[in-house]
Protein backbone atom coordinates (compact mmCIF):
# COMPACT_ATOMS: atom_id res chain seq x y z
CA UNK A 1 0.00 0.00 0.00
CA UNK A 2 2.79 2.40 0.87
CA UNK A 3 4.47 1.80 -2.52
CA UNK A 4 1.18 2.46 -4.32
CA UNK A 5 0.76 5.75 -2.43
CA UNK A 6 4.31 6.77 -3.28
CA UNK A 7 3.77 6.01 -6.99
CA UNK A 8 0.62 8.13 -7.03
CA UNK A 9 2.41 11.03 -5.33
CA UNK A 10 5.25 10.77 -7.88
CA UNK A 11 2.69 10.81 -10.70
CA UNK A 12 1.06 13.98 -9.36
CA UNK A 13 4.47 15.63 -8.93
CA UNK A 14 5.39 14.69 -12.49
CA UNK A 15 2.07 16.03 -13.80
CA UNK A 16 2.61 19.34 -12.03
CA UNK A 17 6.02 19.64 -13.72
CA UNK A 18 4.66 18.69 -17.16
CA UNK A 19 1.84 21.23 -16.98
CA UNK A 20 4.17 23.94 -15.66
CA UNK A 21 6.57 23.31 -18.54
CA UNK A 22 3.71 23.22 -21.06
CA UNK A 23 2.59 26.63 -19.81
CA UNK A 24 6.19 27.91 -20.00
CA UNK A 25 6.22 28.87 -16.33
CA UNK A 26 9.44 28.67 -14.36
CA UNK A 27 9.82 27.08 -10.96
CA UNK A 28 10.88 30.51 -9.70
CA UNK A 29 7.62 32.04 -10.90
CA UNK A 30 5.39 29.46 -9.21
CA UNK A 31 7.51 29.43 -6.06
CA UNK A 32 7.24 33.21 -5.76
CA UNK A 33 3.46 33.11 -6.27
CA UNK A 34 3.10 30.43 -3.60
CA UNK A 35 5.51 32.17 -1.24
CA UNK A 36 8.17 29.48 -1.02
CA UNK A 37 11.74 29.16 -2.26
CA UNK A 38 12.52 27.74 -5.67
CA UNK A 39 14.32 24.89 -3.91
CA UNK A 40 11.21 24.04 -1.88
CA UNK A 41 9.10 24.15 -5.03
CA UNK A 42 11.57 21.90 -6.84
CA UNK A 43 11.17 19.32 -4.08
CA UNK A 44 7.41 19.31 -4.74
CA UNK A 45 7.94 18.55 -8.42
CA UNK A 46 10.49 15.87 -7.63
CA UNK A 47 8.10 14.25 -5.17
CA UNK A 48 10.48 14.74 -2.24
CA UNK A 49 7.96 16.88 -0.33
CA UNK A 50 4.38 15.99 0.39
CA UNK A 51 1.99 18.80 -0.42
CA UNK A 52 -1.07 19.78 1.51
CA UNK A 53 -4.48 19.88 -0.07
CA UNK A 54 -4.37 23.68 0.17
CA UNK A 55 -1.06 23.79 -1.69
CA UNK A 56 -2.36 21.30 -4.28
CA UNK A 57 -5.35 23.54 -5.09
CA UNK A 58 -3.14 26.63 -5.04
CA UNK A 59 -0.81 25.10 -7.63
CA UNK A 60 -3.77 24.09 -9.82
CA UNK A 61 -5.10 27.65 -9.66
CA UNK A 62 -1.72 29.16 -10.54
CA UNK A 63 -1.35 26.75 -13.45
CA UNK A 64 -4.89 27.71 -14.51
CA UNK A 65 -6.06 24.09 -14.68
CA UNK A 66 -8.68 21.97 -13.02
CA UNK A 67 -7.20 20.11 -10.05
CA UNK A 68 -8.19 16.81 -11.72
CA UNK A 69 -5.67 17.61 -14.46
CA UNK A 70 -2.91 17.38 -11.87
CA UNK A 71 -4.09 13.89 -10.97
CA UNK A 72 -4.57 12.55 -14.49
CA UNK A 73 -2.49 14.34 -17.11
CA UNK A 74 -3.02 13.38 -20.72
CA UNK A 75 -1.21 15.70 -23.11
CA UNK A 76 -3.67 15.36 -26.00
CA UNK A 77 -6.73 15.91 -23.81
CA UNK A 78 -4.96 18.75 -22.03
CA UNK A 79 -4.09 20.53 -25.27
CA UNK A 80 -7.63 20.16 -26.55
CA UNK A 81 -9.16 21.42 -23.30
CA UNK A 82 -6.82 24.39 -22.82
CA UNK A 83 -6.04 25.34 -26.40
CA UNK A 84 -5.94 29.11 -26.69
Amino acid sequence: MKDNFKRKMQLVASNIRKIREYKNYTQDYLAAKIGISQNAYSKIELGYSKISLDRFFQIAELLEVDSADLLNFNKEEFEQKYRK
